[in-house]
């Protein structure tokens, strides 16, 4: 019953095994492997780009950063939704590689700037010409932080607003596959046919042991986005097992199917928290993150039988009146099974026992 993050999940068994397959003899480095290649033109397939550029990175916040640093001068500001993983949870670096561009904030329900609330932080910023910060470039996040998703109609409309003004759009995708197996869209109608200029594609939340992709979508950003890399100290001289795992990713759509498994547990879970007495979900989540209320005293029982996830409210810990309401986020991975999701459940409602509780091999 863990349900912290879908980071903190195994890694896939046949990425371990494309990991070992890539330990054998030599490979040259610095992502001039033939595993890059192939992995370059994977890509480039499946976004039906064929001029993308395509560059492996090992963090989620490095792909941000340094995607953002390329779009961003420094006297200018990212657009991005006020909870958005940028603004809350890479500490500064976004501003840090971009050498000082600043984060503007947006408010919207459920995660999700709207085209009116975007358009008006932007004709808000740079009115006092040189004095003032300029329009850089907007960034939105799909799966968004609070789990809800942007269809390929609404980054349109976001993007409609940003190129406008002129401005360059980036997509945070760490749970990208989520997003397209909930949306049903492809690569894509999200993300270059919405207006999407450049997409750190996640892997790392999703059964990778750590690697995202950049693709940008404009070829002549390449070289800059390669020289931003090696002076950031993120090119990997044994690029070959980061290859290895994103050649794997795609192979037989596995991306899409380790995707598929976490947000149909996700969707499992939700129904579950709905239907429990004193349970209600902040948002209705599309995929397999999600922040919901439930009693102290559900909490209480769920964690006392080893179940691990987020308290989100001040009031987090287990003493006190068993009837306060409790704020937590749930997330489950490409590796949750339903007797996991059947048990927390069973135990939220008053009726768990320690019989029972089981997961997937690969997943222990």
């Amino acid at each position: 019953m863990f349900f912290v993050s879908d980071n903190a999940a195994p890694v896939a068994p046949e990425v371990m095994a494309a990991l070992a397959r890539a330990n054998e003899g030599f490979a040259m480095p610095y992502g001039n492997d033939a595993g890059m290649e192939h992995v370059r033109q994977r890509i480039r397939d499946l976004f039906d780009a064929p001029e993308a550029a395509v560059y492996l990175v090992a963090t989620g916040t490095t792909a941000n950063a340094l995607s953002l640093a390329l779009f961003c001068p420094p006297w200018s500001t990212v657009f991005c939704h006020r909870h958005a993983h940028i603004a809350e949870d890479e500490c500064g670096a976004p501003e840090f590689f971009s050498a000082g561009a600043k984060l503007t904030l947006v408010d919207g329900a459920e995660g999700k700037m709207t085209p009116a609330g975007l358009a008006e932080a932007i004709a808000s910023t740079a009115r006092g010409g040189v004095h003032n910060v300029q329009r850089g470039m907007v960034s939105l996040t799909n799966i968004t932080e609070a789990g809800t998703l942007y269809t390929p109609a609404e980054v349109a409309a976001l993007t409609d607003v940003a190129k406008a003004e002129g401005l360059p759009c980036h997509m945070d995708g760490a749970r990208f596959a989520n997003a397209l197996v909930a949306s049903g869209a492809s690569p894509a109608e999200m993300t270059w046919k919405a207006g999407i200029d450049v997409l750190s594609f996640g892997g790392t939340k999703n059964g990778l042991m750590g690697v995202e992709a950049v693709v940008i979508f404009d070829p002549a950003r390449a070289w800059e986005f390669e020289l931003r890399r090696k002076r950031a100290g993120h090119l990997f001289s044994k690029h070959r097992y980061l290859s290895a795992q994103m050649a794997a990713y795609l192979a037989d759509d596995l991306w899409l199917r380790l995707a598929e498994a976490a947000n149909r547990a996700g969707q499992r879970l939700a129904a579950g928290i709905a239907a429990t007495p004193g349970g209600s979900l902040a948002a209705p989540p599309a995929a397999n993150l999600m922040f919901a209320t439930l009693p102290r005293a559900a909490h209480n029982r769920a964690r006392n039988e080893g179940a691990a996830y987020y308290i989100m409210s001040r009031d987090a810990g287990m003493e006190g009146p068993d009837e306060t309401p409790q704020l937590a986020r749930f997330v489950t991975s490409w590796c949750t099974s339903d007797a996991e999701v059947d048990r927390f459940l069973s135990l939220i409602r008053g009726r768990g026992s320690r019989a029972g509780c089981a997961q997937r091999p690969s997943c222990a």
